[in-house]
């Protein structure tokens, strides 16, 4: 696969993971009921939530950046 071809497929597929980890990331929030644990505690799941979908995008940017 061309690095073209890759940044379109990895484009598409950051799209993706970003719209599905975010649902995730509700949908375990709201099962956890975070919004009832105190302020501490619902900052560190938020600040967690919100870097850890990072991991996953360095590693299809990376894959993206392949040279041919």
């Amino acid at each position: 696969m061309k690095q073209r071809q890759r940044k379109l497929a990895g484009t598409v597929a950051l799209l993706a993971m970003i719209t599905i980890y975010a649902f995730i990331a509700l949908a375990v929030a709201v099962a956890l009921q975070v919004h009832n644990a105190n302020k501490l505690a619902e900052l560190i799941y938020y600040v967690v939530a919100g870097l850890l979908w990072v991991l996953p995008a360095g590693l299809i940017i990376s894959w993206m950046q392949k040279p041919d």
